[in-house]
C-alpha cells in the first residue's frame, strides 16, 4: 500500500508522456500495414520518415527515463526530509515533552505536554500529534491551511514498523506527502502518533517545467532531425540518381558503349558504378556477338540453300536426263545438308551446354580415337599434308562422342588455316596426371591480341577464310566446353605466319595404387 501511494503520483506525472509514446508506435503499426501505400512514397521521404521515426521513439525513450527518474529523485528527498524532521519532533518529545509526577502513593505518572510540537520550526514540512485514539492534539501553524487527520491505515499500523506510514493526499487541490510514525513508551505503551507532512507543490511544478521542456525540446529536436534527415539522404542519394540518369541516357540513345563517370571516393558508390560499367560492357559484348551470330548465320544458311535451291532448279529444267550431272547435284546438295546439320548441332551442343547437362563417362581409348579422327580429316584435307605424331596408348573415362568431336574441331580448323603445302600433326601423349591431344600446323598463326577471344562463341579469325570453307566460329568454343566438362582444360600456343598449336588436356584415371594409398 506504501509503495503504492509513493508511486501514484509517478505515473499522473507520466500520464502525458505514455500517450505522446503511444501515438508514433500506433501510426507505426498503421504505416506498415500500410505497406502497399508506403511502398509508393519516393524512397528518399521514407528514408527521412524512418529515420526520423527512430529518432522520436528513442526520444520519447530518454523523455520518458529521465522524467521517472528526476521524480524518484525529488520525492527521494522529500521522504528524507519527512524522515528527519520525525526524528527531531522525537527529540524535542523526549527533552520537554513528557513530563513525569509522584501520586501521594508514590507512583510515578508521566503527562504529555501538548505544546512541545511548537518547539519545531520548519516553514516547508508541518507536524502534528495524535493520541493513540486518532484524536489530535497539537500541530504547528503552518498546518493551517491544510485538514490532515490521521489516516485509518496508521491506527492499524504494526507496532513494530520502526519506517511508519507514507501517504500522498489531496487537500484543497493541492498534493501533501505524510509520514506518521508510532509513539510508544518502554513497555510498549502507545502514546500517540507523529504525523509530519510537506506539500508537493514544487516537486510538481519542477516535474510539470521538466515535462514542458522534454515535449518541446522534443518537437523542436524532431524537426531539425527530419529536415536534417531530408538534406543528407538527398545528398546521399544524388549520386545514385546521376548514375540512373546516365544509364537511362544510355538506353535512350542506344549506346553500349558509355560508360558512367567513376566517382573520386572508393565507396558503396563506387563500387556500385564499378558494377554497372562491368555490367554494361558484358551487356556490349554479348550485344556485339548477337549481331555477329545473326549475320554469321544468316550468310551460313544463306549459302547453303542457295546452292540447293539453284540445283533444284537446274532439275527442275530438266536436267535429271544427264546422270553424271544429276550426281553430282545430288553430292553438292549431301554435302550442304551436311554442313547445315553440323552447324545445328553444333548450335545444339552449345545450348546444352548452358543447361548443365550431364556427360556419359565410359573408357574413351584414346589412341583408337586418334586414328578414327586422322581418316575422317584425309579427305578434307587437300593439298594439306596431314600426319600422326606420338601416340601413346592411354585410356581415360569420358564422353566418346564428345572427345571425338572436339578433336575434329581443332583438326578441321587446323585445315582451314593452314595453306596448300602445309602441314598438320595429330598426337598423343601423357603430361603428369593428363592426356594430352594435341593438333600442331603451319599455318597462318594467331596474334597475340585475339588468343583471348578465339574461344568466344562466334569469333573467327579470318573471316573471309572461314566463310569460304564453312566455318561458324563455334568449333573452338565447343572444344572448350568438351574440356572443362571433362575436369580438363585447352591451351593454344601461337606465332603469325608459323602456325598453331591446341591441345586438349583430360585427367588421367587414378591408378589402383594411388586409390588405395588414398
Amino acid at each position: 500500500m506504501t509503495k503504492v501511494n509513493e508511486q501514484r503520483d509517478h505515473f499522473k506525472a507520466i500520464a502525458l508522456l505514455d500517450r505522446v509514446v503511444s501515438v508514433p508506435a500506433s501510426w507505426l503499426m498503421h504505416w506498415w500495414r500500410a505497406k502497399p501505400i508506403f511502398s509508393a512514397i519516393p524512397f528518399r521521404v521514407r528514408l527521412t520518415l524512418l529515420y526520423s521515426s527512430l529518432f522520436v521513439l528513442a526520444l520519447i525513450g530518454i523523455s520518458v527515463g529521465m522524467h521517472i527518474a528526476v521524480a524518484q529523485t525529488l520525492h527521494a528527498n522529500v521522504q528524507r526530509d519527512l524522515v528527519a524532521a520525525t526524528q527531531q519532533i522525537r527529540s524535542i518529545l523526549n527533552a520537554v515533552g513528557l513530563q513525569g509526577v509522584r501520586t501521594p502513593s508514590g507512583e510515578l505518572q508521566l503527562y504529555l505536554n501538548s505544546d512541545f510540537i511548537q518547539l519545531f520550526t520548519n516553514r516547508n514540512i508541518g507536524a502534528q500529534f495524535f493520541r493513540g485514539d486518532g484524536t489530535l492534539v497539537s500541530s504547528t501553524p503552518n498546518l493551517a491551511p491544510y485538514m490532515l487527520p490521521l489516516p485509518n491505515e496508521a491506527l492499524n499500523m504494526n507496532v513494530t514498523d520502526e519506517n511508519g506510514l507514507t501517504i500522498i493526499r489531496e487537500v484543497n487541490g493541492v498534493q501533501v506527502k505524510s509520514l506518521i510514525t508510532r509513539v510508544t513508551l518502554h513497555n510498549g505503551q502507545t502514546i500517540g502518533f507523529i504525523q509530519v507532512s510537506r506539500p508537493l507543490n514544487d516537486v510538481n511544478d519542477t516535474l510539470a517545467t521538466l515535462q514542458t521542456i522534454l515535449i518541446i525540446g522534443g518537437v523542436m529536436a524532431t524537426l531539425v532531425t527530419g529536415m536534417g534527415s531530408m538534406y543528407l539522404s538527398k545528398r546521399a542519394l544524388r549520386p545514385i540518381e546521376q548514375i540512373t540518369q546516365t544509364a537511362q541516357s544510355i538506353v535512350r540513345a542506344e549506346d553500349l558503349g558509355r560508360r558512367i563517370p567513376e566517382p573520386v571516393q572508393r565507396d558503396e558508390i563506387h563500387q556500385l558504378t564499378v558494377t554497372i560499367n562491368e555490367l554494361l560492357s558484358r551487356l556490349e559484348r554479348l550485344f556485339s556477338t548477337q549481331q555477329r551470330f545473326v549475320a554469321d548465320v544468316s550468310h551460313e544458311l544463306r549459302t547453303p540453300l542457295t546452292v540447293m535451291q539453284g540445283n533444284l532448279e537446274v532439275l527442275e529444267r530438266g536436267a535429271s536426263t544427264d546422270p553424271a550431272l544429276v550426281k553430282e547435284m545430288v553430292g553438292d546438295m549431301r554435302r550442304e545438308t551436311a554442313r547445315l546439320i553440323r552447324m545445328v548441332n553444333d548450335l545444339l551442343l552449345l545450348a546444352q551446354s548452358e543447361t548443365n547437362v550431364v556427360l556419359r563417362s565410359e573408357p574413351v581409348e584414346l589412341d583408337t580415337l586418334l586414328l578414327e579422327v586422322f581418316r575422317e580429316l584425309r579427305p578434307l584435307a587437300n593439298q594439306v599434308r596431314l600426319r600422326i605424331g606420338a601416340e601413346d596408348q592411354i585410356l581415360v573415362y569420358g564422353d566418346r562422342d564428345r572427345i571425338k568431336q572436339a578433336l575434329l574441331n581443332l583438326g578441321v580448323n587446323a585445315l582451314q588455316y593452314t595453306p596448300p603445302g602445309g602441314l598438320v600433326i595429330l598426337s598423343l601423349e601423357r603430361y603428369e596426371q593428363f592426356a594430352c591431344l594435341s593438333v600442331a600446323d603451319t599455318g597462318i598463326g594467331i596474334s597475340e591480341a585475339e588468343r583471348d577471344l578465339i574461344f568466344e562463341r562466334f569469333y573467327r579469325v579470318d573471316r573471309s577464310r572461314s566463310r569460304h570453307s564453312g566455318g561458324t566460329g563455334l568449333g573452338l568454343s565447343i572444344v572448350k566446353w568438351v574440356a572443362e566438362a571433362h575436369g580438363g582444360y585447352v591451351t593454344v600456343a601461337s606465332e603469325v605466319g608459323r602456325g598453331s598449336t591446341f591441345a586438349i588436356y583430360l585427367p588421367l584415371p587414378e591408378s589402383p595404387a594411388t586409390s588405395s594409398t588414398g
